[in-house]
């Protein structure tokens, strides 16, 4: 038997898993990581620990498998995005806190780029808009307000990455110093039709060339871990940040196919083949997962307040005791009773972007109960996600792109099926949700099995991709038309000063 093992170091927690070569998990192990909140707005992680939970969930899951380095194939990575890290390359020790993609603390230098008018030019190149998100004014706020660093960093001394460059130095003692083109477009400063670090923007930011990594396709040889830390080395052989990896993990590889993550947030991604199209319905462009060196790209679009919702409803309601108990309450009820829900706790995402929107309940009556809530709660999980996928409908249709005419689904909160039927009915098109819902980490154990030769091409990952169930619409297309007239109703409230 021939194995794959993933690595799959998220923002709350470090994970690995063991795949087999029919993508199925064979071991799983995790750690929760520390989170570090020093100011208000300021999110940071200890790239040392970081490090220290994925080698301990990796030796874990290799445990727990019964296996040895020996039977593993090859090694993927995949990665929280945008999160930033700045390291000595002689010792390979940090120089500050890795600055998490949550953190606003960049945001004066956003202000000053788009006042100065850049904007445009940046998003032409990037497919990104200029915000605090993204790594490069992370990098450059570090380069600014550490001391000293600056002139290190001019003079060679120190290395940026975002998490998966840092893992992968770890991984081979310093020996490689690389990223994935999809991470490497989450940082603001590289080029997305050259594939390249942009010379331009690297001087709009001020970020010695020094500092950069090399970019790689996300299927390709990294190198080799070193033997004493698994037990043998292991090639490294796929890497992408967390979104493109479940794209690619869900099969996606053809423009006009899409998926979506229900997590916290949520993360849904379409595929628009080697076409840049700049969105002008508020989704980003960005690079997918790319198996060779030809320029594939993606739309993406960010629900801020996904699964949190349920969260909300147990920890600040008191509705629910379990997050799982939320189907039952919202089921006891025929549907929402004219409530509706915008979760709206941190402003709205794509495709609204507006910051200042927040939370409200609209359509109370003295009939309506904890139940319609649950439901009208649940329910918004969906209503944003159609939103979503309505504005990449008109952005492919204004590009001359093929329409989604399905739903791939992942993410903790895909196993609820009243969720999941109701996204369908929204949609109008099947929603579907695999076999394989861990599609984050089979991305990067894909991209690692591609190029260290488990598998021949992407027409054999697609043949092997399997649904678990499919949801076909059953609501008449009038009434959820009505419905998402109604939810853009509420939004246009939760907006309104």
């Amino acid at each position: 038997m021939r194995y794959l093992l993933a690595l799959d170091q998220g923002t709350s927690s470090s994970r690995s898993i063991v795949f087999d070569a029919e993508g199925r998990v064979v071991a799983m192990a995790q750690k929760e990581l520390t989170q570090h909140y020093p100011q208000p707005g300021w999110v940071e992680h200890d790239p040392m620990e970081i490090w220290r939970s994925q080698l301990a969930t990796a030796k874990e899951a290799l445990h727990k498998a019964g296996i040895s380095a020996a039977q593993v194939q090859g090694l993927g990575i995949t990665n929280q995005r945008e999160t930033t890290v700045v390291w000595d390359r002689k010792t390979g020790q940090p120089v500050h806190h890795a600055i998490v993609w949550q953190d606003r603390r960049a945001e004066p230098i956003c202000a000053e780029l788009r006042a100065q008018g850049h904007s445009e030019s940046i998003r032409a190149k990037t497919g990104l808009v200029v915000d605090a998100y993204f790594s490069g004014t992370k990098l450059k706020w570090l380069l600014d307000n550490v001391p000293g660093l600056r002139a290190r960093a001019e003079q060679g001394e120190l290395a940026f990455g975002t998490i998966d460059s840092w893992l992968i130095w770890c991984l081979t003692g310093g020996r490689v110093h690389a990223t994935d083109v999809s991470n490497a477009s989450r940082t603001m400063l590289f080029n997305v039709h050259a594939n390249a670090w942009d010379d331009e923007l690297m001087r709009m930011l001020d970020v010695p060339a020094a500092l950069m990594p090399k970019v790689l396709p996300s299927s390709a040889a990294y190198g080799e871990t070193q033997p004493e830390l698994l037990g043998g080395a292991i090639a490294i052989g796929g890497v992408a940040g967390d979104q493109q990896s479940a794209l690619f993990g869900q099969a996606c590889f053809d423009a006009g196919m899409a998926k979506n993550t229900y997590g916290t947030g949520c993360f849904m991604l379409m595929h628009t083949g080697n076409k840049f199209h700049t969105s002008t319905n508020g989704l980003l462009t960005t690079s997918a997962a790319q198996a060779s060196t030809r320029t594939e790209y993606a739309l993406e679009g960010s629900v801020f307040v996904g699964g949190a919702v349920v969260q909300w409803l147990r920890d600040g309601l008191n509705a629910i005791k379990g997050s799982n108990e939320v189907q039952a309450l919202a089921q006891s009820v025929p549907d929402s009773g004219g409530v509706m829900v915008v979760p709206a706790f941190t402003g709205l995402g794509a495709p609204y972007w507006q910051p200042n929107a927040r939370g409200t309940i609209t359509g109370l009556t003295r009939g309506s109960t904890l139940a319609h809530i649950a439901r009208a709660s649940l329910e918004s999980i969906a209503y944003q996600s159609a939103a979503l996928l309505q504005a990449m409908s008109r952005d492919a249709v204004q590009a001359g792109a093929a329409a989604v005419t399905e739903l791939r689904v992942d993410g903790g909160a895909c196993v609820n099926d009243l969720l999941m039927q109701f996204q369908a009915d929204l949609l109008g098109i099947p929603v579907v949700r695999p076999a394989v819902t861990e599609t984050t980490a089979l991305g990067a154990a894909y991209l690692a099995g591609l190029s260290t030769g488990v598998y021949g091409s992407t027409a054999e990952l697609s043949a092997q991709w399997r649904a678990e169930r499919r949801f076909l619409p059953t609501m008449p297309r009038n009434r959820a038309q009505e419905l998402m007239q109604q939810w853009e109703h509420a939004v246009r409230q939760a907006i309104a000063p």
